[in-house]
């Protein structure tokens, strides 16, 4: 599929890659000055164009399009016209304007581990979708890293502890508080993940998601998910294999563990080696006011680097 299109230039970013002949993230700048309605109509007259090269490239960057606040970017994801995904996870965020949300509000200081978003729920976006408010004078770069790179080298590296994994599955347990707590970056009580305040009706929606609940002494919850798969492989992505879970980001953590489904340890060196090849594989995007940042949620896992104040980052989640 061709990359030109006559509404878009491509261009260059920081950090960019080739990966397996694909360029991560594919740069669309406008032909001329560039502004939101110009972008919109764009987006319009080449939606599906537009939607395959997020799924060849895993990741697209529109920048140069004068992008100013959350109800422009609002209008963009409208436009694209995909169907919202209300996101349930441990991230502390706060609503902006219709379909926008703040991104991870935990502290600035702390890096955000690499991750599928919502990996762990039953229902997980397709995409998601980044704009850059006010970038961080430093730090505060959203890495991602190509999935199947990430199986790729563990079964080189690991060939059988792999097929262990994906033959039992992963089981992982998480503590919640009652209330969202915005001084760690996996604060969100509860009552804010699951809309209620109603510890009946909080179990009844966690069961929907494929959760089990135990009632702790403070008030908190803990969380218990699985049989889950380890990899997966998803239509349209030329068969690879995705390293869909979060085995790194929760394992051995204060208030996370991540374990073979049938209770077994993972060993430690594999989840060490793990962590070093993502990271290995990892693209550093730096962000410039007004980017637009679309990410095959299927493909990548994403994450943030500690950042300097200020930064503004806010988010849409897509089927």
């Amino acid at each position: 599929m061709e990359f030109s299109c006559k509404d878009f230039k491509v261009g260059k970013c920081e950090g960019q890659k080739l990966v397996d002949g694909e360029t991560l993230p594919l740069v669309l700048f406008p032909q001329d000055d560039g502004n939101v309605e110009s972008l919109l109509l764009a987006l319009k007259n080449n939606a599906e164009w537009f939607e395959n090269m997020i799924i060849k490239n895993s990741a697209v960057l529109l920048r140069g399009f004068d992008v100013k606040n959350a109800e422009d970017f609002n209008e963009i994801v409208e436009t694209c016209g995909w169907e919202n995904i209300r996101y349930v996870g441990p991230a502390p965020r706060t609503h902006i304007y219709k379909r926008i949300y703040t991104a991870n509000e935990g502290p600035l200081s702390e890096f955000i581990y690499y991750h599928h978003e919502m990996v762990l729920i039953k229902e997980f976006p397709k995409k998601v979708i980044l704009f850059c408010e006010v970038p961080p004078p430093g730090g505060g770069e959203t890495p991602f890293v190509p999935s199947f790179k990430v199986t790729e080298k563990m079964l080189e590296e690991f060939p059988e502890e792999v097929e262990e994994l994906e033959k039992k599955g992963l089981k992982y347990t998480f503590s919640a508080p009652s209330n969202s707590d915005t001084s760690s970056m996996r604060g969100r009580g509860w009552e804010d993940a699951f809309g209620t305040s109603d510890p009946q009706e909080a179990e009844k929606r966690a069961k929907a998601l494929g959760m089990d609940m135990e009632w702790l002494p403070n008030g908190g919850v803990k969380t218990i998910l699985g049989p889950r798969n380890l990899t997966r492989v998803f239509e349209g992505r030329n068969g690879r294999r995705m390293w869909f879970n979060t085995m790194v980001g929760m394992h051995g953590k204060e208030h996370s563990a991540a374990l073979m489904a049938d209770g077994t340890e993972i060993p430690e060196r594999f989840v060490k080696r793990c962590a070093e090849i993502i990271e290995e594989e990892s693209i550093q995007f730096k962000w410039e006011k007004g980017d637009v940042l679309f990410l095959d949620n299927y493909a990548l896992l994403h994450g943030r680097r500690p950042s300097l104040a200020p930064r503004k980052v806010l988010v849409a989640t897509c089927k």
